[in-house]
């Protein structure tokens, strides 16, 4: 297992942590014995540094993660979240005191405001009274070490909460597919923040063998994961990258991915770099996401339908494409599939691609419909 530095906290953790969001579950609850096996088998590949949360795996998450750390605590850096950041210091303070009972534990390594944004940043974090003030006490008294993030906002909100200079590590979402954090990747490491990515493998949308993404390293590799990972493992701002596991023989392929002394060497950074560009102009050609064409008098989600076409044309990612399309559909103002297209015709003379939207969207049913091979 290779170990890299925590930001400047004077700390090394291994490059690959364990997620522990979807641990395999029986029915409604966790797969106990599974879960513990894995977490176990992982710190004796040398992981150690794992991440949980109250509401993952339907509230059983922390609980499993607590009992796997039995005879490891002094080992393992653990990481879980409070998601009560809007609210004053009593509540936020009482959601701490309960998850250091539920993980049976007298601290938490890193410990993360959960999936804030700038705007809960500014008008409900920092203010006194409220939950940064409760981080900082709970932090002197020994029951927090280090005060952290979790970010689902824009980049540019990621990069104005770094620049705050209130945190000492970010944990954020960086893939192959979604390059958009890396700024703020690069911004965090300069201020000596430890960076911890979540998704590396896209929340599992990498896993599925695709044939294009493997031969994005010369010479191809073993899995789309180990691409994934190794991508993601090459940016020399990441300190870690969690990754939920399902099984033994993925925490063995992770962790032999993760040991590798270089992720990826010059030579295959640069052929990745040439390649994704390639297949963002090609994305590209096919659609850019200017929702000229929006809205649909027929509510279909004509670049939502063309992404998920994307990812299959370009990438070669069946499943996800797949997955993407039969969230279509529910509910949701102008989110209607492909097959909703009643061939009025208003969408293409508005497309500055001159894209023939009609024939592209009946492609994308028949490629992405149910009961489609």
């Amino acid at each position: 297992m290779q170990y890299r530095e925590f930001g400047n906290l004077g700390y090394h953790i291994s490059a690959l942590g364990f997620g522990a969001m979807r641990l395999p579950m029986k029915g409604d609850h966790v797969d106990e014995e599974t879960s513990i096996e894995m977490i176990h088998r992982a710190f004796e590949l040398g992981v150690n540094y794992i991440d949980t949360a109250e509401p993952y795996c339907n509230g059983e998450s922390e609980i499993v993660v607590s009992k796997a750390l039995k005879g490891w605590r002094d080992k393992v850096w653990l990481s879980t979240k409070n998601w009560k950041n809007d609210q004053p210091t009593g509540p936020w303070r009482q959601m701490l005191d309960n998850q250091l009972r539920k993980l049976d534990v007298d601290y938490i390594d890193v410990y993360h405001m959960h999936g804030i944004s700038w705007e809960l940043f500014d008008n409900y974090i920092s203010r006194p009274g409220m939950a940064l003030e409760a981080a900082h006490k709970a932090k002197d008294e020994g029951l927090i070490r280090h005060i952290s993030f979790s970010f689902h906002d824009t980049p540019e909100a990621l990069c104005k909460i770094i620049d705050a200079g209130c945190f000492e590590s970010v944990t954020l979402q960086y893939n192959l597919l979604d390059r958009a954090n890396e700024p703020g990747i690069a911004r965090a490491h300069e201020k000596g923040m430890g960076v911890v990515v979540m998704g590396p493998v896209g929340g599992g949308r990498l896993g599925a063998p695709s044939p294009e993404v493997q031969a994005l390293i010369p010479g191809g590799s073993k899995s789309t994961a180990e691409v994934a990972l190794r991508f993601v493992l090459a940016n020399p701002g990441v300190s870690c990258a969690i990754s939920g596991m399902a099984n033994l023989a993925m925490v063995e392929e992770n962790c032999a991915t993760a040991s590798r002394q270089e992720p990826l060497s010059t030579e295959e950074k640069d052929a990745i770099e040439a390649q994704l560009e390639e297949k963002k102009r090609l994305a590209e050609l096919y659609c850019t996401g200017c929702n000229y064409c929006m809205p649909c008098p027929n509510g279909v989600n004509i670049p939502g339908n063309f992404h998920a076409m994307n990812m299959l044309r370009v990438y070669g990612l069946k499943e996800l494409a797949r997955g993407l399309y039969q969230q279509f559909g529910e509910d949701k103002e102008n989110n209607l599939p492909a097959s909703a297209c009643v061939e009025c015709g208003e969408c293409e003379p508005k497309c500055p691609q001159h894209i023939p939207i009609i024939a592209q969207l009946k492609e994308t049913h028949r490629a992405l419909g149910k009961g489609e091979k």
